[in-house]
């Protein structure tokens, strides 16, 4: 399996996952103003293991668009990882807000306990 996956599999994938990543970026220099395509690209760097600029990526669909239901959980996942509960929080009820609780349920099933006070201040 070795060869296959080594000389066959991954590099085919990796040349799949340029080509998104090229497409995504495309869109974004033609609708600088949409926050879909950067969400998009913030998954394909997290998979690459680019999570600062997935991070980045991340605030920018938000910023673009509050709404983004997905990109805050994506975000909620990231400060999941690096331990900041509190914007981890803070992202899980925006999206919750926009119609999307699976990072809510994500942070209780993990008990990770929600800051006191108003998670928006943090």
């Amino acid at each position: 399996m070795g060869f296959w996956r080594k000389e066959v599999i991954e590099p085919a994938l990796d040349e799949e996952t340029r080509k998104h990543v090229a497409e995504q970026k495309a869109w974004i220099a033609a609708y600088p103003e949409d926050a879909r395509p950067y969400h998009n690209l913030a998954l394909l760097y997290r998979m690459q293991g680019r999570q600062e600029e997935a991070l980045g990526l991340l605030l920018e669909a938000v910023r673009l668009d509050a709404g983004h239901a997905a990109a805050h959980v994506a975000l909620c996942e990231i400060y999941a990882v690096k331990a900041d509960t509190r914007a981890a929080w803070r992202h899980a009820r925006l999206a919750e807000r926009a119609g999307v609780g699976a990072a809510v349920e994500l942070l209780r099933r993990h008990n990770v306990d929600e800051p006191t006070g108003d998670p928006q201040a943090g």
